[in-house]
């Protein structure tokens, strides 16, 4: 009950956030959104139509294709964020007359896009979703192969090319501005700040190397057993999940006990568990576009 109370509070923070910066710094400087409620968009700035009643209108077909292919508790949470997020925008339009008068139109960009970015992580980060073309994209990608990253890249670029040809190219690069801004500053609240690192550690001094990260970071240490392709000799990598601060500690301890192991460090995007959370955040975003597909499954098939 706790959970389910603590995610619909998120859910209404982050779409009064993103209403917010819609009607504050967006409809003011003449900006686009992304997927559906970008279309609604272009056809407020075009007829006065609401941002909101479009958005609801436009996700009707949409929401009627995730009836029938997708996950019901997907649809449900989806209509109902949508279904607010559509009435936030239109109730809180007043707002536009206290746009803050900023000189440089880039500044409300960028204000706007952290704002937007902001809200929607905080929607995504419990498992939150808004329907449109994460609808369109989950099918595609469900029946077709074709990643929900790709279909939504194709979409926004219809939507750039039609905003070129009905405001200009001026405010079709400032909303390419906020894209970026929001990609990023979603991505954030989504995944969290304390960044976390994967380390494969190869070398001989294995033993040594482990009890120092284990000692001196008090990072975990896992012994993996591989063999070379060309010499078929067979020894312990390490694996080590280390938060961001603890990479150079770690980078030392391996150049001080062997300066020739062979060391890789890359992202991981998700930790959770002893040493790290309490409890793991990402059964909740895996409900991010619905229940059967996995995003970020996706988005490596793209690539």
């Amino acid at each position: 009950m706790k959970h389910k109370i603590y995610r619909y509070t998120m859910v209404v923070i982050g779409c009064l956030i993103t209403a917010s910066a819609i009607n504050l710094f967006y409809i003011p400087n003449m900006l686009l959104s992304g997927g559906v409620t970008g279309l609604g968009f272009i056809i407020y700035y075009l007829s006065g139509l609401p941002i909101g009643v479009m958005n609801l209108v436009l996700n009707i077909p949409l929401f009627y294709l995730a009836w029938k292919y997708m996950d019901k508790e997907y649809f449900f949470g989806s209509l109902a964020t949508m279904t607010f997020l559509s009435f936030a925008i239109d109730g809180l339009h007043f707002l536009t007359a206290y746009t803050p008068d900023v000189p440089e139109k880039m500044l409300s960009c960028i204000t706007g896009g952290v704002m937007y970015g902001l809200g929607m992580g905080l929607v995504y980060r419990v498992g939150g979703g808004t329907g449109g073309m994460d609808i369109i994209g989950g099918i595609i990608n469900k029946y077709y192969s074709i990643s929900q990253a790709t279909t939504n890249f194709i979409f926004n670029i219809f939507l750039m090319i039609c905003g070129t040809f009905f405001f200009g190219i001026e405010s079709v690069l400032y909303t390419m501005l906020t894209f970026f801004i929001v990609f990023k500053v979603t991505n954030s609240i989504t995944v969290g700040f304390d960044y976390k690192k994967n380390i494969i550690i190869i070398s001989e001094h294995y033993e040594e190397i482990a009890e120092g990260i284990i000692k001196i970071v008090g990072r975990g240490v896992t012994y993996l057993y591989g063999e070379g392709a060309y010499t078929h000799q067979q020894r312990k990598v390490l694996f080590v999940v280390a938060k961001l601060t603890q990479v150079a500690r770690i980078r030392q301890i391996v150049r001080k006990k062997d300066p020739g192991a062979f060391m890789i460090i890359t992202e991981a995007s998700d930790v959770f568990g002893r040493g790290f959370t309490s409890a793991p955040s990402g059964k909740h975003k895996q409900k991010k576009i619905f229940a059967l597909i996995n995003q970020y499954t996706s988005e490596d098939g793209e690539k």
